[in-house]
């Protein structure tokens, strides 16, 4: 088998920057995510093994009985290797030698905090963060004659990385709030510069106002749109009114919908940004090369165990290379050529360890007068 080395011309690294759209729809405090359907398993609730509108990070455990999932696992040694959900007493009971467990699957899902009180941790991290983006807006500064942050009412929805890469798009986040079915009320970041800017419907209360502001790389959406968006009574609060600051009321926030509060609907579409590292690789299948093959096939079979042995010697007599040439005449034989079909491409490392292996939907037909270039392409 032939070893050729990829020349320098011969591999390219690329980024590739894409924007995955995803859609959270919340109503009666379940999440729905890219409209997928609740999909039972035979030995879980849910086949992927998280719950309820989460995504599974890597996909393990898919619908396995129970006591048999999949986990990640390690030995105690010297090197005080452990995993960040192993608290220090449970390592410092752990023997030397012993093996120490963790558990899959790694889910995520967005989630909401309502901040009333003086009391919100999470805002006061964010302080630096709604300074930084205060040259695109305004409405993003901590305090100010816009509103103080340390004080108002907050309605902040928390967006894992995973659910978005390494950074919000701007100018596709898209807010929309439903009673019973019917839209009252729609957000969107169309200015490019984080200000979710009321949109819809027209003519409604609040329409052109800022309800809130987006921090695309922390992934957060904080809303302190306080109007009333509908007259109807829901039971968010003490006040009964529905209000942007009710936005996605349920979604992993603690609160489990009364149900004077089942007819609010929410939905959330954005679109992500993600960045991919791939390895273009050319392989050269250049004139008069690659035309040989130890396939058994390549003879003819009347030559394939050709073979005299004695006491003294193993002689192998001189194979017919078959000619699978097609003749458009059936008295006449065509002229020979050395055909092989090239199937798969297999990449090695220096030490010439396999590591990957390319296969062609088809294969293709080689010949000595024939030259093919194949482009391989691998996401890093």
């Amino acid at each position: 088998m032939p070893y050729y080395k990829f020349e320098e011309d011969d591999l390219f690294t690329n980024t590739i920057e894409a924007y995955p759209q995803y859609r959270f729809y919340v109503q009666s405090g379940s999440i729905y995510i890219n409209n997928m359907p609740h999909i039972p398993g035979i030995n879980q609730d849910h086949s992927l093994g998280v719950p309820e509108g989460f995504i599974s990070l890597y996909e393990y455990n898919i619908d396995r009985p129970s006591g048999n999932n999949i986990h990640p696992l390690l030995s105690k040694e010297g090197y005080k290797d452990t995993f960040k959900t192993t608290t220090k007493l449970q390592y410092n009971v752990t023997g030397a030698g012993d093996t120490i467990a963790s558990s899959y699957n790694m889910s995520a899902s967005i989630s909401r905090d309502y901040y009333s009180t003086a009391t919100r941790t999470r805002i006061s991290a964010l302080k630096s963060a709604f300074d930084h983006y205060s040259y695109l807006s305004p409405h993003y500064q901590y305090s100010s004659s816009l509103g103080d942050k340390s004080a108002q009412t907050i309605n902040l929805i928390s967006i894992p990385s995973i659910l978005y890469g390494s950074k919000i798009k701007k100018g596709s986040v898209n807010l929309k709030f439903f009673i019973s079915g019917s839209l009252i009320g729609e957000l969107k970041d169309e200015n490019y510069n984080g200000e979710l800017i009321q949109i819809g419907p027209a003519g409604s209360t609040g329409s052109g106002s800022v309800a809130g502001v987006v921090l695309y790389r922390e992934g957060f959406v904080a809303l302190t749109g306080s109007w009333s968006l509908d007259s109807n009574t829901i039971a968010y609060d003490a006040t009964g009114a529905s209000k942007w600051i009710h936005f996605n009321y349920g979604a992993n926030d603690g609160n489990s919908p009364a149900l004077t509060t089942l007819s609010a609907s929410f939905l959330m579409d954005y679109k992500g940004t993600t960045h991919t590292q791939t390895l273009t690789m050319f392989a050269h299948a250049k004139y008069g090369e690659l035309n040989h093959s130890n396939n058994p096939t390549f003879v003819s079979s009347s030559d394939q165990f050709n073979v005299s042995t004695g006491s003294l010697q193993y002689i192998e007599q001189p194979k017919e290379i078959k000619n699978i040439v097609h003749s458009e005449f059936t008295d006449q034989d065509p002229q020979f050529k050395k055909t092989t079909y090239i199937s798969k491409i297999a990449i090695y490392d220096d030490e010439k360890n396999l590591i990957g292996i390319a296969k062609v939907a088809t294969p293709v037909r080689k010949t000595e007068e024939k030259q093919y270039t194949f482009k391989l392409k691998i996401d890093i």
